[in-house]
């Protein structure tokens, strides 16, 4: 991979032609429903039990530093709070995201990347089947409804989490706790994270298609391209995290 200034505009504009492309076809008739269906039962599969146990130390570590910081300042009664706040905005999209990038999105750019250097892609062209409307749409469809589902797991996960170990670690109050969850969180986090997630789905199966279907060079080709698609999603998604928390705290008036 070139790292000319002129190259980089190049794959960047390329992608982004791809999304476009992708917006253009989802409308498209027959919507390819068992694709869809499999792709999103596989992505799912691959990603259910990583995030889940990933979550539970992501919730632990939140839990931990902020009843440590709470019981500094004297406000124990905001920990859960706070904790609801940290697990709820921040922690459950990046936790999907990473899972969706580096389990569902290496798996989608390793099998369109392996259909390209079998020539299938060009097959497929050859008779006059879109690619993109008959493999990528379906895949980055099911990447962000998963993505969803995944982050209302982390979400609870990440909460229980939080709980036992500020309860039965750091000797906490359960009662209070529980009832410190509405004092800063409100329902347009959750929607905001659940936005957050969707975009990311998105994000990652567009730039593992993107990587796939562009894969040269035989099974090495193919390993390369996986690696490529796992640190450019990585850093699409913590750039474009940024911006959505910026514009939320504009939109969306904080509670104090």
């Amino acid at each position: 991979m070139s790292l000319s200034p002129t190259a980089g505009l190049k794959h960047s504009g390329s992608l982004f032609s791809l999304a476009l492309d992708v917006l253009r076809t989802l409308p498209r008739r027959p919507f390819q429903l068992r694709e869809f269906i499999q792709q999103s039962w596989f992505i799912a599969s691959v990603t259910i039990l990583p995030t889940a146990l990933v979550s539970i130390p992501f919730g632990a570590v939140i839990a931990l530093q902020i009843g440590s910081l709470t019981r500094q300042l004297g406000a124990q009664s905001f920990s859960g709070a706070a904790s609801v706040l940290a697990v709820l905005r921040e922690a459950s999209p990046i936790v999907t995201a990473l899972l969706i990038a580096g389990a569902g999105g290496s798996a989608i750019c390793a099998d369109l990347g392996a259909r390209k250097i079998r020539e299938e892609i060009d097959a497929m062209e050859v008779l006059g089947i879109d690619p993109i409307h008959r493999l990528v749409v379906p895949r980055v469809l099911g990447s962000m409804a998963v993505a969803v589902l995944l982050n209302g797991l982390v979400s609870v996960v990440g909460v229980a989490g939080g709980y036992f170990f500020n309860v039965v670690m750091q000797n906490g109050t359960p009662g209070a706790y529980l009832a410190s969850f509405t004092t800063l969180a409100q329902l347009p986090d959750l929607y905001w994270a659940e936005l957050k997630a969707l975009l990311f789905g998105a994000i990652a199966a567009i730039v593992a298609s993107y990587k796939g279907l562009n894969a040269k060079g035989g099974p090495k080709g193919v390993g390369d391209a996986v690696n490529q698609s796992v640190v450019i999603t990585f850093m699409l998604l913590f750039v474009t995290n940024f911006v959505m928390t910026a514009v939320y705290f504009q939109l969306v008036p904080q509670r104090g």
